[in-house]
């Protein structure tokens, strides 16, 4: 990609911005209404100009922890979930207050993770926003923490973002954070460290430049380029800017050089291909041979038992499976043909010999290509 593809920013038409609780609560204290109306302004300056947003937005586990009077942040799932209850009220509140006086209709929607994981709910989710923006809403989405369990939760609202890009087919995505963008360090620890303006998403060197959040966060720059990278399986731009510089939204989506702008020359994947990879929590791993890692990594061919060196986990036909090669890197994920039980039965097994040694025929594949996406 050229380096003034910024400039391209101009024409993006659909947004999804992401605003993270410490910009909102100042990373433990209530509400910054001041913050909230703020942000507001620049998101109606945005839709002036003729583009779609949607808006994701952290806080209420935070504001429901100052509204209830609590020390710290709980942790107790429980606990958790009440904060989120109390703290999405008061949420939404503060932004319809906001948006209300210039005539535009907010929509709160929460999601969890089995609104992704079914594809018929996804393809419902992906409905019900684009049918917001066509009617002129402003959808204000958040995870539903209400109701939702660790083993269930998107983990962060850095990835719901990105996913919620794949949904409507963002032209980009904006996360803002309480940082100026990605660092090549640790900026609080390291006086060296500079801002990286522009960097390929895909390049590994970038995994050794993030690290963890704040108090009341639970993403870092880690989930940010995760993000990133999910955001463009659907050709979204992203960029990770500081909230709180002046006008950051109108400048970023005019091109200014703000914060880290993300390049890719990934070409954007089918929507199943999409909805795979919003898939995040997998039932079990296959080990590959070398021969098998080649295969799918390079030649984009189905995963055959033959290739397939271990199995862990228990899982049944059609769930979601991870795929690792033999140093435990996981290198795709996909929708598997045949139960953990069987597939320890069909390791290093030529696919015809499977009905020799399941005694009844099967797929020739233990996962096939349109049911795979490489991570």
């Amino acid at each position: 990609m050229s380096a003034n593809q910024r400039s391209h920013l101009a024409e993006a038409k659909r947004w999804v911005v992401k605003v993270g609780s410490a910009l909102l609560t100042a990373d433990g204290r209530r509400l910054d209404h001041g913050v909230i109306h703020n942000l507001v302004q620049q998101l109606v300056a945005l839709r002036e100009r003729g583009c779609e947003v949607i808006l994701v937005s952290s806080g209420a586990v935070a504001a429901g922890v100052v509204r209830l009077g609590l020390a710290q942040r709980p942790s107790e799932l429980h606990d958790l979930q009440a904060a989120a209850a109390v703290g999405q009220s008061a949420l939404i509140r503060a932004y319809e207050d906001a948006l209300g006086p210039h005539g535009i209709t907010t929509a709160l929607v929460l999601l969890s993770h089995d609104d992704i994981r079914a594809r018929d709910r996804y393809l419902n989710a992906r409905g019900t926003l684009s049918t917001l923006l066509r009617m002129g809403v402003l959808p204000v989405v958040n995870e539903n923490d209400s109701v939702v369990t660790d083993e269930i939760r998107f983990g962060d609202n850095d990835t719901l973002a990105a996913l919620v890009a794949n949904l409507v087919d963002a032209d980009a995505l904006l996360i803002l954070t309480d940082q100026e963008g990605l660092f090549t360090k640790n900026p609080t620890e390291h006086a060296d460290a500079e801002l990286i303006g522009q960097a390929d998403v895909t390049d590994e060197r970038l995994d050794d430049m993030v690290g963890g959040g704040g108090q009341f966060g639970r993403g870092g720059m880690v989930t940010k380029l995760r993000a990133a990278r999910l955001a463009a399986r659907s050709g979204t731009t992203t960029i990770i800017a500081h909230g709180r510089e002046p006008n950051v939204i109108p400048l970023v989506a005019a091109g200014n050089s703000l914060g880290t702008f993300f390049t890719t020359d990934v070409r954007p994947e089918s929507a199943r291909k999409q909805w795979l990879a919003s898939l995040m929590h997998s039932k079990g791993s296959l080990t590959l041979d070398d021969g098998a890692v080649i295969s799918l990594t390079e030649q984009g061919r189905s995963l055959l038992p033959i290739g397939i060196a271990s199995v862990a986990g228990n899982f049944v036909r059609g769930d979601l499976v991870s795929c690792r090669d033999g140093a435990g890197k996981e290198i795709a994920r996909g929708l598997v043909n045949y139960s953990s039980a069987e597939a320890e039965k069909l390791i290093r097994t030529p696919s015809s010999a499977i009905e020799n040694v399941l005694g009844y025929g099967g797929d020739p594949e233990m996962i096939h290509r349109d049911n795979m996406v490489k991570v």
